[in-house]
């Protein structure tokens, strides 16, 4: 196996200098290379600006925009009208990453058809690059008329989110039998033309068990360190969450500092401390 391009070169996935949008092409070269990369979600353009510029080669326009951005107590809730608005910002604000959009829960279960109009409106309406849709075999139909259709898919596979209800909750899954359920799951969405698949709340043996099996990348979050790609919401690994899972790594205490600086400038309202003639036109 070839060695992993170092951060900063060109054909680097994760900081790469290219003035070209990352394709699912670049993101197969890098799983041949073994080499490793991340994956954030964003929700507007001024994130998404400030990742891309980072170097993060893909932003996900995650249907946890319900619970991050809108307030809603689950994925479930978010309308596709409001996703697309959310991805249609995401792309304008970047320039070279690949931009997923999540295809949201009642937009694609019922049928290949439905689910070809719905990616359709994320290509067209907001300029999405790929779309992400969750289950196994039960939407290799669906899988299999989007690739067909010259619509990237990646795959999503573990705690799918959209099924909570059928969980009973956030649990980890993957254990057990299950595990070989999940494998084959796996496999199948690969040979359906799927890019990559996320894999989230599964044991790490299993998560590695997946990532060496498939010639596609696997993209872990809670899945342990042997993935060929990580995802985390933003706001959880920036510190706005205020009981994020474990799985995530706080990075930065964003709500503290926030917190501070808007006390601050109520503080100086009030004082009459702001605003100063430097701040004022004359």
């Amino acid at each position: 196996m070839p060695a992993p391009a170092p951060s900063g070169s060109p054909t680097a996935l994760y900081g790469g200098k290219a003035g070209k949008r990352v394709t699912v092409r670049d993101i197969a070269l890098a799983k041949e290379r073994g080499e490793r990369w991340p994956m954030v979600t964003a929700y507007d353009a001024m994130t998404a600006r400030l990742f891309d510029e980072a170097g993060i080669p893909v932003l996900l326009v995650g249907d946890s925009a319900a619970m991050v951005v809108y307030g809603y107590d689950s994925t479930l809730p978010v309308p596709i009208d409001d996703l697309i608005s959310l991805t249609a910002a995401v792309v304008r604000g970047s320039k070279r990453a690949l931009v997923v959009a999540d295809l949201p829960f009642g937009s694609y279960q019922e049928s290949p058809e439905q689910a070809l109009r719905s990616a359709a409106r994320f290509m067209k309406e907001a300029g999405a690059h790929a779309v992400k849709l969750e289950g196994g075999r039960r939407v290799l139909p669906q899988v299999e008329a989007l690739v067909s259709a010259g619509i990237p898919v990646m795959a999503h596979l573990g705690l799918t989110p959209q099924s909570v209800n059928v969980f009973g909750g956030y649990r980890v899954q993957g254990r057990g039998q299950s595990g070989e359920e999940l494998m084959a799951d796996a496999k199948a969405l690969e040979h359906a033309g799927a890019f990559s698949v996320v894999l989230e709340c599964v044991p790490a043996e299993l998560a590695q068990r997946v990532t060496s099996a498939l010639s596609i990348p696997t993209i872990g979050i809670g899945a342990g360190p042997d993935c060929d790609a990580q995802v985390l919401v933003w706001q959880d690994l920036m510190g706005l969450t205020p009981h994020p899972p474990k799985f995530v790594k706080k990075y930065a205490d964003l709500a503290g500092e926030m917190s501070r600086a808007v006390r601050a400038f109520a503080d100086d309202v009030v004082s009459g401390a702001f605003p100063t003639a430097e701040h004022s036109y004359r």
